[in-house]
């Protein structure tokens, strides 16, 4: 039997780490002056804590390989720019939005892929993780080009980026990753 304890840490994770989001942007929307202050350093760290998630998840093996399966290079490149900044603290807050754009941007890519072989897979609610994946890219991209040069907007619209990837991270691991207590390991046939 294969070891499951993975598949439910990254699941677990994933969880969390969606609630932590969406919790963190209702927070920079309703107090967006207040949270522009500690912004750079707590999402630094939740991008390098949601990276390791990321990387639990793709290592997890879990039944379906379709939520976690993108998540070796996702992982990297959210704890990648994390790192940095952690290491560039006190420069302009651009660096934090457009990095957490390009994130935001790139999962919701991912997840329309994802969502795509899961209508393919006969996964019946596929369409939640498909519009999530649309609305959450078209944030990221707001997000990305700043539209407007207000700090408390761009919190703002970083608020509604946060809360809509939380929101579709927590969707594709609801339906999108099946834990099975006995599953076998894979074995190829030739």
């Amino acid at each position: 039997m294969r070891n499951v304890k993975p598949m439910k840490l990254a699941k677990g994770g994933y969880v969390v780490m969606s609630i932590v989001l969406m919790l963190a942007g209702i927070f920079l929307i309703i107090f967006p002056s207040w949270a522009l202050k500690a912004v750079e350093v707590i999402f630094a760290i939740a991008m390098i804590m949601f990276g390791i998630i990321k990387l639990v998840g793709y290592f997890s093996k879990d039944l379906f390989r379709l939520a976690f399966q993108y998540d070796l290079a996702f992982g990297l490149l959210l704890i990648l720019l994390g790192v940095i900044a952690l290491v560039k603290p006190g420069d302009e807050l651009s660096l934090v939005l457009i990095a957490t754009g390009i994130a935001v941007l790139g999962d919701g890519l991912f997840k329309i892929q994802i969502a795509i072989d899961a209508k393919e897979f006969g996964i019946r609610k596929w369409w939640l993780i498909f519009i999530s994946a649309i609305v959450t890219g078209m944030i990221g991209l707001v997000l990305v080009f700043r539209p407007a040069e207000s700090a408390v907007v761009l919190a703002i619209i970083l608020g509604v980026a946060l809360l809509l990837d939380g929101i579709l991270s927590l969707v594709t691991v609801i339906t999108a990753v099946k834990i099975v207590n006995h599953q076998r390991p894979d074995i190829i046939d030739m």
